[in-house]
């Protein structure tokens, strides 16, 4: 017989989901079936949650206690870059390949750079800005109108200083 279930006991679970759609519950089942969650209940929950990335593929963290679950939405770089863009939203089942080529400012990406600070791999500021500016560089955008390794060099450079905190 197994152990039996411990209700203060907090599980963390990661899960990748569509912004402002309910994920398929044949995909959450095995996720939290075992911690005695209804998955529709739990999709509607992240459906919710979710609701201002609208289009977007977004991570959500859940934090489950006493069969409880609060969904938390943890960003990435890439969308929060794609956000900034303001872009319309889009239907992913008809519309797809969309080249992100939009503008954004320098400012932008300094605060963009600080919402991704605490998960960042950088010791500095400077360091994480150059983490989005390598993003922005994969999604396709341009910083204040120049490409983002342009801006990567002149911060190596020293030619563009960038606020520490």
């Amino acid at each position: 017989m197994p152990p039996k279930f411990d209700p203060t006991a907090i599980t963390v679970v990661c899960v990748r989901a569509v912004g402002g759609d309910c994920p398929a519950t044949s995909a959450l089942a095995p996720k939290i079936g075992p911690l005695g969650l209804s998955p529709k209940k739990v999709g509607d929950d992240i459906a919710k949650s979710t609701a201002d990335w609208k289009g977007l593929k977004i991570t959500v963290k859940l934090t489950v206690q006493n069969r409880q679950a609060k969904c938390e939405v943890v960003p990435s770089a890439a969308s929060l870059l794609i956000k900034a863009l303001k872009e319309p939203p889009r239907d992913r089942k008809k519309v797809k390949h969309v080249k992100h080529n939009g503008n954004i400012t320098f400012e932008e990406v300094i605060k963009i750079a600080r919402q991704m600070r605490p998960r960042s791999m950088s010791r500095t500021l400077t360091g994480t800005v150059k983490e989005v500016l390598g993003t922005a560089q994969s999604v396709g955008c341009t910083i204040d109108k120049s490409a983002p390794h342009d801006l990567i060099d002149k911060i190596n450079d020293g030619e563009l200083e960038v606020p520490e905190e």
